[in-house]
């Protein structure tokens, strides 16, 4: 069953006829691929925040025009005549040579558990381990050898239209690169951009890449960025997202969906100020595109890959919607810089395992990832909501930020409260939470990360007491310790 991406302007009005428009323009688009299951009804009206009856008028005018089917107990579906062939796929690339990447320890750990770590007890397991199974008795024993280390065509095609659908991007199979994560993909991209100089971009082989970075950023991935000998560019971030007008450097690295650590989703004005910079200068954005599936209180928003085609690197992963520990995610380029990018992955490992590769080819053409994702969006909005009401409640000098999507929130800490303590108290009490200090290249407030994923609904509540207790130099009773 597909997930979709759909805009709907509320103030115009018509919203049936505006969800019809939406999928009808991804149907001729060929976003919604020939057969594709659409969600019901409910969970289709849910998603929107609009009444189950617009829906299914939506539904019943494009049956009427003959761009859906719809049956019983098969459900609605996109009908085959209706999507545009597919054009033929470009010469198989050459294989590369494999090669050696240089490494340096990092001071920042990146094992264990962190604030945006999903709840990995709700793994589908029984699903991955059909889709393995379904994997170990139908590929051919030759899918097992040396394999394109830009990923198997199978989990490319299906990755690109779920990208398409999903995320409103503009990307074709042949310009994804299958890698074991963010971290790698934009590892990989950055290598690129800092070595090659290539026709269309502004990449000067004769000094180090000056890459603008949000600020506050990801600690974690400042090590992973000098260790390509990029030159870090702070660029501040606030109430709108990176305020590109102060921007400099030959690209930038940005979570437009929802900036960690702030929880900002970039504004429109900024989003079009961000182009505008890419075009004019002939820079590279870097998108960053961590947790855009977990979405709660506003319309989905779509990637600036798709709007940007040409000057836009967009870097995902499976590691919030299913888990970190299966090392998959992807990244789309413009045709030149994909080539480079997947050429130099053959260099680096020869690629991602591939019974993984199509186990997850398998999970996207069933239909239970989308499955999947409805079902952990439904549960982490829950706990969300639990953490946020907990917070109002019991610490109102708390201002809470960066809700509305994402597994985490953003906490500014009131007058007395210091970053340091307010972690130690926290992972007393099993919160996993992280200072905001660390992550600033220029001083701000005191602020910390904390991560509701892991934090059942029933426990925040408690959760927050404590750390309301112990803020105020209290003890916990025994009661509440086993709260």
């Amino acid at each position: 069953m597909a997930d979709l991406h759909i805009r709907i302007d509320r103030a115009k009005g018509g919203i049936a006829g505006q969800i019809a428009s939406e999928l009808r323009d991804s149907i001729r688009g060929g976003r919604l691929a020939p057969g594709t299951r659409l969600p019901a009804t409910r969970d289709l009206a849910a998603d929107l925040q609009v009444s189950r009856g617009v829906v299914v008028e939506a539904y019943e005018q494009l049956v009427a025009e003959g761009f859906l089917v719809s049956r019983v107990g098969v459900g609605t579906q996109v009908t085959p005549a209706n999507t545009p062939q597919r054009a033929a796929a470009p010469p198989r690339p050459q294989p590369v040579r494999r090669g050696t990447a240089s490494a340096s320890p990092s001071p920042v750990p990146y094992h264990g558990h962190r604030p945006t770590s999903p709840d990995l007890s709700h793994f589908p397991r029984e699903r991955w381990l059909a889709a393995v199974r379904h994997v170990l008795t139908t590929v051919p024993s030759d899918a097992l050898d040396y394999g394109d280390p830009g990923g198997v065509p199978e989990l490319r095609e299906e990755l690109a239209g779920y990208l398409r659908r999903v995320r409103a991007a503009d990307v074709r199979p042949e310009n994804l690169i299958v890698v074991s994560g963010v971290a790698q993909g934009l590892s990989l991209a950055l290598h690129v951009m800092a070595g090659h100089v290539m026709a269309g971009h502004v990449v000067n082989g004769q000094r180090p890449l000056r890459l603008a970075v949000e600020d506050p950023t990801s600690h974690r991935q400042v090590p992973l960025i000098k260790r390509t000998g990029a030159h870090v560019l702070p660029v501040p971030v606030d109430e709108e997202g990176i305020d590109v007008r102060r921007a400099g450097g030959d690209a930038v690295l940005v979570t437009p969906a929802h900036q960690f650590p702030t929880g900002v989703v970039l504004s429109p004005a900024r989003r079009a100020a961000l182009m505008e910079w890419a075009y004019e200068g002939r820079r590279l954005i870097l998108e960053d595109d961590y947790d855009a599936e977990f979405r709660f209180d506003r319309d989905p928003v779509g990637c600036l890959q798709g709007l940007a085609p040409d000057r836009v690197i967009l870097c995902g992963s499976v590691s919030k919607a299913l888990a970190p520990g299966l090392r998959l995610g992807w990244v789309a380029a413009p045709p030149d810089l994909a080539e480079a990018i997947r050429r130099a992955r053959g260099e680096l490992d020869l690629g991602s395992p591939v019974i993984d590769q199509y186990a997850l080819a398998h999970f996207l053409r069933t239909g239970a990832y989308d499955k999947h994702l409805r079902r952990m969006r439904r549960e982490y909005r829950r706990r969300r909501d639990a953490l946020v009401s907990a917070l109002a409640a019991e610490l109102p000098e708390v201002r809470v930020r960066g809700i509305e999507a994402g597994l985490h929130v953003y906490l500014e800490l009131p007058d007395g409260w210091d970053e340091p303590r307010t972690v130690r108290a926290a992972a007393e009490l099993g919160l996993l939470v992280e200072a905001v200090g660390p992550m600033r290249r220029t001083p701000g407030p005191a602020a910390v990360v904390m991560g509701f994923a892991r934090l059942p609904a029933h426990k925040a509540e408690a959760a927050v007491r404590g750390l309301k207790v112990r803020m105020s130099g209290q003890t916990l009773t025994d009661r509440e310790r086993r709260a």
